[in-house]
């Protein structure tokens, strides 16, 4: 990295980031485009940041890319949201190989269009041995919907007898997560001015630090995360400790 993108130590640059893309509708709206204009443009600017990401040192970074809310928008714009993330995995895909990218999900797919669901099922198994950035799409997700899964997986261990109740710990609950292979994110960013966490990873954002920026996320550029860097690095994790 060169010039003003180097300001925080390379040692400290959290592991793990989040972000929740928010501002894409309102971003189109202040421009008089329709909705979709601003997620085709989130969608354009997330190509930046992914890249921006492998440059700062970050291993894995997840978006939210649909929560299981989001169903309730006009059938326009979910039909819209679906038709540009196929064109993206489709249109990427090559380019994320190539830097070593690792493709991987959080979500529910059983209920997601046969043709969607096979092109993100090939990206995954298509970058499945990358050692890169691990690029994780939290996809038609929701965390009280994670966790309900994760509550019923472990009930029927114990109804097996696979599993006592008394054994029931922080880590055995992690296990039966959709993230139980990757460690819980050190920040999460969100765009836009909104100051809440949207049933987004509310377990494993236990002791994250939060990063709210008033930028839109089609805004949103490499200096904003380099800033969020450098702010996540000021601050004092202590984990419930002194």
């Amino acid at each position: 990295m060169e010039g003003d993108f180097v300001k925080f130590e390379m040692d400290k640059v959290p592991a793990h980031v989040a972000i929740i893309m928010d501002g894409n509708g309102r971003w189109a709206k202040k421009r008089f485009l329709p909705r979709i204009a601003g997620h085709k443009k989130g969608s354009e600017n997330l190509r930046a940041i992914l890249n921006a990401a492998g440059d700062f040192g970050i291993k894995c970074l997840t978006v939210y890319a649909f929560s299981t809310e989001n169903w309730g928008r006009p059938e326009d714009e979910v039909n819209g949201l679906m038709n540009l993330l196929r064109f993206y995995i489709e249109t990427e895909l090559e380019e994320l190989n190539k830097k070593d990218v690792r493709i991987t999900m959080i979500g529910e797919l059983s209920n997601v269009a046969e043709d969607l669901r096979k092109s993100i099922i090939n990206a995954i198994e298509y970058t499945k041995n990358n050692k890169g950035l691990r690029f994780n799409i939290a996809f038609n997700y929701g965390s009280r919907s994670e966790m309900v899964r994760a509550i019923k997986l472990i009930s029927t261990e114990v109804a097996n007898n696979n599993l006592r109740i008394d054994d029931i710990n922080d880590k055995i609950v992690s296990e039966y997560l959709y993230t139980n292979d990757m460690e819980d994110p050190d920040l999460l960013i969100r765009t836009s001015g909104e100051l809440r966490i949207s049933n987004f990873l509310l377990w494993q954002l236990a002791y994250t630090e939060l990063y709210f920026t008033d930028k839109l996320w089609p805004d949103f550029g490499k200096k904003d995360l380099e800033e969020a860097i450098v702010d996540f690095q000021n601050r004092k994790r202590r984990f419930g400790k002194l």
